[in-house]
Formats: C-alpha cells, structure tokens, sequence
C-alpha cells in the first residue's frame, strides 16, 4: 500500500511539474503575442501649417524641440496631406480609412449630429476588437447624438444676421450623451468637445462633469487673446470657464492616462489637440518664446504637449514599443497671412493657400512616425501619402483583422516606414478636396485641379504680390509638384490627354466607392 500511494505521489509530482511547465509556456507565448502589438499613440494638432515644424522650415520663428526630436528618432514625411482643408472631415477620414466626402464636406456645427454613419468601421473599433484599449482625448468635432428639451430658445446677431442657439435649459444635461467616443471604439473620452462651440464643458465619456448653467457669448469675455479672434459659438458655459484651462488640462489627463497602462495590455491613445487653433491662447509660461508673436508661441506650446506625452512615455518604461504618430488636421488659418507679413514666419511654408483650400496649403501637412526598432532614426521620406492611409497601416502593425468594407481608401504604409523595397508610388493618386465644387488628383508629380483656382480663403494682394503668385484663367489647372510645389505655373493648356486621364480617374474614385487598388492586401 505505501509503495502504492509513493507511485501516486510520483505520478501527481511528475504533473504538477508538466502542468506549471506548460502555464510558463503559455505566459510566454501569450507575452511574446502582446509584445507584437505595440502601442499606438496619434497626436494630432489643429490648424498647424508646415513650416510650423522647425525642421522643416529653415526661416522659421518659431522653436519646436520636441517634434524636431521626434523626427529625428523616426521618419518625416515631406509628402502628407490631409483629406480636407477643414478639421471635422479630416477627422472623420482619419480614424475610418475613408475620403471624408463620402460622407460630407463640411464641419460639425455647434450640438451637431454625429458624422459617421452607423455602418462606418472605425480605426479604434478594429484596434478594440484586436485587445486594444482605447483613448480619446482632446478635441472630438465629429458630432454627438443630443437629446434637447426644446427647439433652441437664445438669439444673438453674427454677421448681420439673427442666428438662434440652444441656452442651458434647453438640454437635460443629466443624461448620458449618445453617438460620440464611446460610440466609436473609444473605451475611454475626456475633452471639451471642440473649444470654440458649445458646450463651454468637460465631457467624460459620454456625460458632462458639470453641468453648464450660463448662457454667455464668450465673444464679450473678459479674457484676451494673444492673436486673432475668439472664434466662439454663443451657448451653455460652465460658470466660470476659463478657455486658457483647456490645453494643460488635456496634457496632464493624457500624461496621466500613459501613466496608468502597463506592458501587458495594448493601448491606443488618440490625442486631438485644439492647438495652435483659435482662439490662440498660449499659457503665461510660453509668452515670448517665439518670434512670431502669440501663435508662435502658441505652437512652442503645442510642442511642449506633445514632449510631455512623450517623456511620460519613456518614463514609464513604454518607449520602446510604442507607435508615435504626429501631425495635423489642414493648413493654417487665414492669420498666417499676417503672421508671416509681420514676422517673417511662413506657416503655410513654401505652399500656396492656407486652411479650406484645395491650394497645396490647405492639407499639405506635418507627418512624423516614430517606431523604435522599426522604422530607421532620422529616415525622411519624401512618398506622397494620406492621413486617411494610418488606418490599414496601423491594422497592419497591430495585426489586426480589417473587414472588407473597411477602410475604402487607405493604403498600408509599412513597406514605406520599413524601408523595404516597394514600387512608388504607392498611391496610384490621392485627392484633394474640402467643398463639393472645388476638386484636385494628385498622381505621382501631377496635380490637376477640375477649377481655375484652388482658393477659399481670400489671400491679400500684399502677400499675393509678395509671393508672386497669380490668377489663371483656365477651366482647370495642372502643375507638375516636383518642379513647382507653389503653384506658379499653370501647364493645363500643354497637356490635354493629362487632363483627360486625371479627370477620369477622379470620378471614378468617386463613382466606384473606393481608391485603393484591389490588387493591395493588408498584411
């Protein structure tokens, strides 16, 4: 019976050695599976021209440490452009993969609906489903689903005309608000919404911190600007809100949410800056810090956010394996036109146009990617991209599954940031586009324009003059991007059967649904 009951005894060692040897195995396959992941942050600023970027503008005024750094630990993309001149549909392409105009042209106004469709496929709803957690914080402009108590009861007179807008009675703000973040992947939101439109609030998650209970038209606040206009929509506000609160309050929430993940989970930060937009409000601490007057200074703060995230990154010990995407939601804002006048400071760099254009200066935007390891320190590329290719560029480092439908017209980036051998270009085109009349098709050095003018917003004749820019009278215009990249001379007239080819391309890619090549596989 002992020698029995000793064999058994053998028998349950040998096992619960075999079992613990196997559970060791197992964490180990499931470690090395998390490890493939990496983490992913997107800093995305607002209104941020290319020669913002101090490494790329030798003439600049304005200071940018922290992103000259990150461009220099990464690739910088000399080629990158948004879907739109405006920030709600550069938005809505960035985080589904789809030309924003599938959808709609302009921005969400104020208590809008939200932009995408039910059926949309979502960047952090693919990352979610891969065992991503997922963050958004900052500024969002891509509607929610309000629910009000009433048609909008305050009136104010903008531009010469009666314009009506909800007060603080007219929402229950005790409810929770649906179709936002949390309707789109995003496990976990804290922003303002969008700074210059009601509500003048915190929104966490899906619900208010505290609920506004004035009605003030912050156009009349005792608060000053450093440059340009307030740019504010009348509506609720929190009792005492302070615009100058906003950016140092996303900064430490998203340096406390890097804070807060650990190596065995995954996770996915979208940081939607409201900077350098309007109102242009740099904090004390970054008063003077530039040569270009406040929004200088506005961006050297700017840069500062995006250091901090970063530093928090590398402190917490999540550098190494971590994804960092910068850039910025169109061109500069019609004040560059000044700006550079005064200062000599060229936000729209050597491009012509400035935000809502289709001119190159309206989505001709910084691009950085950072990924330790993986992409070669100090690697510039000069590929012509989109914002809207991040999303099967990012499946694809993620590993994650991207459905059929999903992203329509977004290319994967990898064989680009890896350094491997590809065809380029790797975009057969990409389009231009903010309103639905104006039109351009970048393919390879060809641009055409289906207008005679890519302008919408109006540039002075000073600066006209200045830059020795003129009017063309052609139906259309075509320019060839390697020799002239601002837009001087028109070749329209030269290269009929160029037109003809580019303009049939166009609507194809608006008739068919999507651009991409069916030939191109996510991997």
């Amino acid at each position: 019976m002992k020698r029995i009951l000793e064999r058994w005894a053998d028998c349950f060692l040998i096992l619960f050695i075999v079992a613990c040897g196997n559970k060791q195995e197992a964490k180990k396959e499931v470690t090395i599976e998390k490890a493939e992941k990496p983490n992913i942050v997107i800093i995305y600023a607002d209104d941020m021209g290319y020669g913002d970027l101090n490494i790329q503008n030798p003439n600049s005024k304005i200071p940018t440490p922290n992103l000259d750094q990150l461009a220099s630990e990464g690739m910088r993309f000399t080629d990158a452009h948004s879907s739109s001149g405006i920030c709600s549909p550069s938005r809505y392409a960035l985080l589904t993969g789809k030309y924003h105009w599938r959808r709609q042209h302009g921005i969400i106004q104020s208590f809008g609906e939200p932009f995408f469709n039910e059926t949309d496929i979502t960047l952090p709803q693919v990352l979610q489903t891969s065992g991503y957690a997922t963050a958004c914080i900052g500024k969002w402009h891509l509607g929610w689903n309000w629910e009000f108590n009433n048609e909008p009861t305050g009136e104010v007179m903008r531009n010469g005309k009666l314009q009506k807008f909800y007060q603080s009675q007219d929402i229950d703000w005790s409810k929770p608000i649906a179709g936002g973040p949390l309707a789109r992947g995003f496990d976990y939101y804290y922003g303002d919404g969008t700074i210059n439109f009601p509500p003048y609030a915190w929104v966490e998650n899906d619900r208010v911190v505290e609920a506004p209970t004035v009605n003030q038209n912050i156009e009349n606040s005792s608060h000053a600007t450093k440059e340009g206009n307030w740019e504010f929509r009348p509506g609720p506000m929190v009792e005492g809100w302070n615009p100058y609160d906003v950016l140092p309050t996303l900064t430490k929430k998203a340096v406390e949410y890097v804070n807060n993940q650990s190596a065995d989970k995954p996770f996915f930060l979208y940081l939607a800056l409201p900077s350098p937009h309007a109102p242009i409000i740099p904090n004390e601490e970054f008063i003077g810090k530039s040569e270009a007057g406040g929004y200088g200074d506005f961006m050297v703060q700017t840069d500062w956010v995006a250091g901090e995230v970063l530093k928090a990154l590398k402190a917490k010990g999540l550098e190494e394996n971590t994804v960092v995407i910068f850039s910025a939601d169109n061109g500069p804002e019609k004040y560059a036109f000044a700006r550079a006048e005064k200062y000599n400071h060229y936000s729209m760099g050597d491009f012509r146009g400035l935000k809502r254009d289709v001119w190159e200066g309206g989505h001709h935007v910084p691009f950085l990617v950072k990924w330790p390891g993986k992409i070669k320190a100090g690697s510039v590329s000069d590929e012509v991209i989109s914002q809207v290719d991040i999303m099967a560029t990012l499946a694809a480092v993620s590993h994650s599954e991207l459905p059929k439908e999903a992203a329509p017209d977004s290319y994967n980036l990898l064989p680009v940031i890896s350094g491997k051998n590809y065809t380029s270009p790797l975009r057969e085109a990409t389009v231009h586009n903010t309103f639905e009349n104006v039109w351009g098709l970048r393919k390879g050095k060809w641009l055409y324009v289906n207008a005679s003018s890519g302008e919408h917003t109006k540039m002075p004749n000073s600066f006209k003059e200045h830059r020795s820019y003129k009017d063309f009278e052609t139906p259309g215009l075509l320019f060839n991007m390697e020799n002239d990249p601002g837009q001087h001379l028109n070749l329209y007239e030269q290269h009929p059967r160029k037109i003809q080819e580019m303009n049939q391309l166009l609507e194809q890619y608006k008739k068919q649904g999507y651009s991409i090549e069916r030939s191109v596989v996510v991997k």
